[in-house]
């Protein structure tokens, strides 16, 4: 199994660059980023120093969208970088949650998703791509470069076009049953589609945090450093409520139940620990959604989402323990993962 490290881009960029540094140190072999203009610093300006400062960690953002930057400077960016460094990026995707809804803009469209993913690969790898109607591509691209495209989905369409249109699938949420739903939704897309299941790359986003023991004050503490994740989740399971209402038959009571005490979100909080805005999550979901308590509680669930089909598990490492838990993720939970 892969390891990946998530961090906002919060000034200074060069404490971004010696965390990522530090988990590479540590047996992650990913780096990836929030990405949202006013929110946090530029990401792919970092992505430059992170590469620089690592000899082979990929980095990439989770997620970018198809609204805030034209498609052909995003194709060119992560070209740009895989010129520089090697083919060491990835294109995380999505639909531009706090990216668009911070600058008065609504989310995007799954159609328009599926458009900008097929020209920033075809562009990435110096195909030509159609921008409605005019044809380009990029000169300079040399033969063999590669721009992955992982999308990040929930709902039954977003799943179906995962499957088939995306080369990984980004799940940001470690519960085992609906890893299990969503993960099969996109790989029998993919095989309805005519692709093979295993090409789509699975990645499970998550907190993490690493307690010294059991304890019901270690475990207290860390679901108050995690809490913040279930109010950012519920917020992609608001917008499904509203499309498809409660108790779905497309969409499983066991993601969007827990919202139902939900009275809304400020953004200027957006994934940090002690958001005033997620007291309505409760820690049974804190439980389900992270990973949280002794090395060996992490462990039996990585193991867990290895054998539902996960490739990658990213660390979400928005907590008051940043580097403690790069460190006993690289002592003691990936080797025994990896063993």
């Amino acid at each position: 199994m892969d390891f990946g490290l998530v961090l906002q881009t919060d000034p200074p960029a060069s404490r971004v660059v010696s965390l990522m540094k530090r988990a590479e140190r540590n047996g992650f072999t990913y780096g990836w980023t929030f990405d949202s203009a006013v929110l946090w610093q530029e990401p792919f300006v970092i992505y430059s120093q992170i590469l620089a400062n690592t000899t082979g960690l990929r980095v990439g953002p989770m997620v970018t969208n198809p609204g805030t930057r034209t498609w052909e400077v995003t194709a060119s960016t992560f070209a740009t970088l895989n010129d520089m460094f090697g083919n060491r990026t990835v294109c995380g995707i999505g639909r531009g949650d706090s990216a668009m809804r911070v600058a008065g803009r609504k989310p995007n469209t799954l159609a328009r998703i599926s458009e900008a993913m097929k020209v920033i690969r075809a562009l990435g790898r110096g195909e030509e791509a159609d921008l409605g109607g005019t044809r380009i591509r990029f000169p300079w691209v040399a033969p063999g470069a590669e721009v992955p495209v992982w999308m990040a989905a929930y709902g039954p369409k977003a799943l179906k076009m995962t499957g088939e249109e995306a080369d990984g699938f980004i799940l940001q949420l470690a519960d085992l049953y609906l890893t299990e739903y969503m993960v099969k939704a996109v790989k029998d897309a993919a095989a309805a589609a005519g692709r093979d299941p295993s090409e789509v790359t699975v990645c499970v986003a998550a907190p993490a945090y690493v307690t010294a023991d059991d304890s019901p004050e270690a475990l207290a503490h860390a679901r108050e450093q995690c809490r913040w994740f279930g109010g950012m989740v519920g917020n992609h399971v608001a917008d499904l409520v509203a499309k498809y209402g409660e108790h779905s038959a497309q969409v499983p009571d066991e993601l969007t139940d827990y919202i139902k005490a939900r009275q809304g979100y400020d953004y200027a909080h957006h994934g940090r620990s002690g958001n005033p805005d997620t007291h309505f999550v409760p820690d049974e979901i804190v439980d389900r959604f992270c990973l949280i308590g002794p090395p060996e509680k992490h462990i039996e669930k990585l193991d867990a989402l290895r054998a539902l089909g996960v490739d990658q598990f990213a660390v979400y490492d928005m907590h008051d323990a940043q580097e403690a838990t790069i460190d006993a993720y690289g002592s003691q939970v990936i080797p025994a993962v990896n063993a």
